[in-house]
Parts: C-alpha cells; sequence; structure tokens
C-alpha cells in the first residue's frame, strides 16, 4: 500500500468520487496495479504531493480539530497516519494532538524521510517517527492506538472490510478510525472553456473513474464492497460516530503555488489517463499546458480550485472486540 491522497497523497486520478485523485492529481501514483507503472520518480512527485496537501491543510486541520472536540474523543497519547505520504497531515495531527505520538505509516521510504524532515523543521520531530510498512501484510507492526487515520488509502487495500476490521482491532478501547473517503468531483476550470467541447473535466473524472476500478481489480486479493462506510464500520465492530466534508474553495484568480499545483495536477493526468480521452480531448489538453498557446492554464483568469472532501468516523466501544 502506498496510497497519499487524502493527504495529498501519491494519486493519479483514483477515487472517483472526489475527481481525479481525489483532489486533482498526483495524488494516487499508483504502484502495483495501479499505473503510470510502478517506476516513480518520487523526486518529482513527492513535492507535489507535499503541495497537494498544503493546499488542503486547513481541511485537514478542521477535520482533526472536530475529532478532538466530540464529546466521544478518548485521550489521544498515539495517532496511526495510514498511507502518510511526505507526512504533511502527521505533522499536523502532531500540532492538533500535542501529547500523542504520531506514526506516519507508509510503503515509500523517500516519502517518509520527506516526512521525517518536515517534522524536524516544524518542531514535532520528537513526536512524529516514520514506520516502513505494507498493508495488510505488516498490519500487526503497527501497534495500537487512539487514533487511526486513513487518507484515502483504505481502497488501495484489495479487501476493505478486512482491513478495517484490522483497524479496529488495533484501536484502544474508546478509539477512532477516521476515514478519507469519497467527496466532490474536483473542478479546476469552468464548463465551458471556449475550446473545444464543454465538460472536458467532467469527462476527465470519468477517465479517473474507470482507471479507478481497473486499479481496484488488479489490486492482490481484491473484493468488491458497497461504499456505504457506517454499515463497514458496524460490521467491523465499530460504532459509526459521523461524517462531515470538508471545503477547499480557492476561486481565480489562483495565487502561484496553487495555480502550480493545478498545472502539475493537469499534467499528472494526462500520464495516467490520456489513453482514456478522445483525440479532442487530448488535443484541448495538450493546449492548456503548453506555455506558449494562450489558453494555457499558465496564465488563463478562470482557474480555480474548489474540492471537498469527507471524513466518516468509526468508534471502538469500550469493552468491544475484546477490550476492557
Amino acid at each position: 500500500m502506498s496510497s497519499h491522497a487524502g493527504h495529498g497523497h501519491h494519486h493519479a486520478p483514483a477515487n472517483p468520487a472526489s475527481g481525479p485523485a481525489s483532489a486533482p492529481a498526483p495524488a494516487h501514483a499508483h504502484g502495483p496495479g495501479g499505473d503510470p507503472g510502478t517506476d516513480i520518480d518520487w523526486d518529482v512527485l513527492g513535492p507535489l504531493l507535499e503541495q497537494e496537501a498544503e493546499l488542503n491543510a486547513a481541511q485537514y486541520e478542521e477535520a482533526a480539530r472536530w475529532i478532538a472536540a466530540l464529546p466521544t474523543a478518548p485521550k489521544v497519547r498515539r495517532v496511526l497516519d495510514i498511507g502518510s505520504g511526505p507526512g504533511v497531515v502527521s505533522c499536523l495531527l502532531a500540532e492538533v494532538f500535542p501529547e500523542a505520538e504520531v506514526v506516519a505509516v507508509d510503503a515509500t521510504p523517500a516519502l517518509l524521510e520527506r516526512a521525517g524532515d518536515r517534522a524536524r523543521r516544524l518542531g514535532v520531530g520528537d513526536r512524529l517517527r516514520t514506520l516502513a510498512a505494507g498493508l495488510p501484510e505488516d498490519l500487526d507492526r503497527l501497534g495500537e492506538a487512539d487514533l487511526i487515520w486513513a487518507g484515502n488509502s483504505l481502497h488501495h487495500l484489495g479487501d476493505q472490510r478486512a482491513a478495517l476490521a484490522g483497524f479496529a482491532r488495533l484501536l484502544r478501547p474508546g478509539g477512532t478510525v477516521a476515514l478519507v473517503e469519497g467527496g466532490l468531483p474536483t473542478r479546476r476550470l469552468p464548463r465551458d472553456i471556449g475550446i473545444g467541447e464543454p465538460g472536458l473535466e467532467a469527462r476527465m473524472g470519468a477517465a479517473a473513474a474507470t482507471r479507478f476500478e481497473r486499479m481496484r481489480s488488479e489490486l492482490p486479493g481484491a473484493k468488491r464492497e458497497t461504499e456505504d462506510w457506517s454499515a463497514l464500520f458496524t460490521a467491523v465492530g465499530l460504532v459509526p460516530q459521523g461524517t462531515r466534508s470538508f471545503l477547499l474553495d480557492l476561486p481565480a484568480p489562483l495565487s502561484r503555488p496553487a495555480r502550480d499545483h493545478v498545472v502539475a495536477s493537469f499534467a499528472r493526468e494526462r500520464e495516467v489517463i490520456g489513453e482514456l480521452l478522445t483525440a479532442e480531448d487530448s488535443a484541448v489538453l495538450e493546449r492548456l499546458l503548453d506555455p506558449e498557446d494562450p489558453e494555457n492554464l499558465h496564465h488563463r483568469p478562470d482557474v480555480h480550485l474548489l474540492t471537498a472532501r469527507t471524513v466518516h468516523l468509526g468508534r471502538r466501544d469500550r469493552g468491544a472486540l475484546g477490550g476492557s
């Protein structure tokens, strides 16, 4: 498992519910079974993932503070960030839960190195540690936790129900699993951009959904699961604690970092879903990415960034699952 969306993680178009990559792009740079191949240059993709997560930081902080303020919330002493990527959310969780040890869990050493470096820069290096682990095989190495944050990582595991049951077993009594799954399609351009057929991003989203289904079908032990997360919590012995969505709304004109991210996200999506687009849409995409074209994303005044991420919570009852 190497997922990183929910954190702006390693994603190329992935979660169809939240558009190409659950926030535009790099998210879901799938390795085995995921395209575009397994030869990923993390020196290139890592900064993009970090940038994406930083743009979404306000959403993640709001979600974390929602969890911390729940009347049922236990004292959080240990947090597992599953599919942590470059550690942006891991560090944020360390800030929101100042008495907790946070463990950034990922299968990609290069991203864990970025997470460790970030923690030291932000002054939380004494409470954040990294753990190289692949799921589900390394689940038992993760240890107990009061909070398990799974940011767009569960859908990278073939048997999602079994993985969620594994998370539930790791929770201390009263502990919480926070799943970042779903949301709304990301939009960065108007429906009609003046070139090509209107609705380009909607068609890119449909192509991303096709890629996502292909990725899911190729995962080891893949099982189809109805994405009723509350029902899945109940099925594995957790008590649903609510669902909330958190908005990212950056209207035009975008700041330079946000615009650079949008350009990078379109470029990444071209790599991952390009073969699924029509010749006309591919030609429009090329124009949008051509710095010399007057219609390019680098200068268009209508480029924006709008998306929503959804967080689902499940709590382990005290005394449930064999706990005391």
